[in-house]
């Protein structure tokens, strides 16, 4: 039901998600990141609590193969679950269970991870690392072509409904969390259009969260 993409910034340290499914709402559920920590995505038949058990334990030190393979441990359901993790040294990790839905599988790649279930084909996962790995600006940008990359791959075996962006730089909150919940056309397109409006303005929303004296006009009418 599921693609996604979880992925570090060796050049920022920024930490981020990329998602898109056939199900309703899908980042709200399955995507996760920590500034300073790393970034997960738990999907497949959902458990959205391994998300922060693998953040935390990442932040405690562990790598994220040690921190995907010790939260699966203690997980009631893990030939369900299907979890990806990116760390602080831009190492990744992915487990998927045996009980993944359709053609399931998975990739990975410099400071990236990709993996997905009920797919069209069983490229889809290294066409995305294979799309972050060749483009290049800002993390989202190439956020955003990995995943329309695992599109043109195939992408899932059924129309995707629903896609997100999410980015945490050096805040507790996140640099940018965009998503589409629902639509009949194609959400990673909405989510793309999304981030190009958004991009421009994200230092500015982080300034005037900082220090609002600081922060340049806020470009609304009524604003002088």
């Amino acid at each position: 039901m599921t693609f996604s993409i979880v992925a570090r910034c060796a050049e920022t340290g920024q930490f981020g998600v990329a998602i898109s499914s056939s199900s309703p709402a899908v980042a709200a559920r399955c995507a996760f990141a920590r500034a300073g920590v790393g970034a997960v995505a738990s999907q497949n038949v959902t458990n959205p609590a391994l998300g922060p058990a693998v953040l935390d334990l990442m932040a405690g030190g562990l790598s994220a193969a040690d921190a995907v393979t010790r939260a699966i441990s203690t997980e009631a359901y893990p030939d369900h679950r299907q979890l990806l993790a990116v760390d602080d040294q831009g190492q990744s990790f992915i487990h998927s269970g045996a009980k993944a839905l359709g053609i399931w599988t998975s990739a990975t790649g410099d400071n990236c991870a990709s993996g997905g279930n009920l797919l069209a084909d069983d490229g889809v996962p290294a066409a995305i690392v294979a799309g972050f790995e060749a483009a290049t600006g800002a993390l989202g940008d190439r956020l955003i072509a990995a995943m329309q990359a695992g599109l043109a791959a195939g992408g899932e075996a059924g129309p995707v409904h629903s896609a997100g962006l999410l980015i945490v730089d050096a805040q507790a909150w996140p640099y940018a969390e965009l998503r589409c919940d629902w639509t009949e056309d194609c959400p990673i397109r909405a989510i793309a259009t999304a981030w190009t409006v958004y991009k421009p303005q994200a230092d500015a929303y982080v300034t005037r969260a900082l220090n609002p004296v600081d922060a340049p006009s806020y470009g609304v009418p009524g604003d002088e």
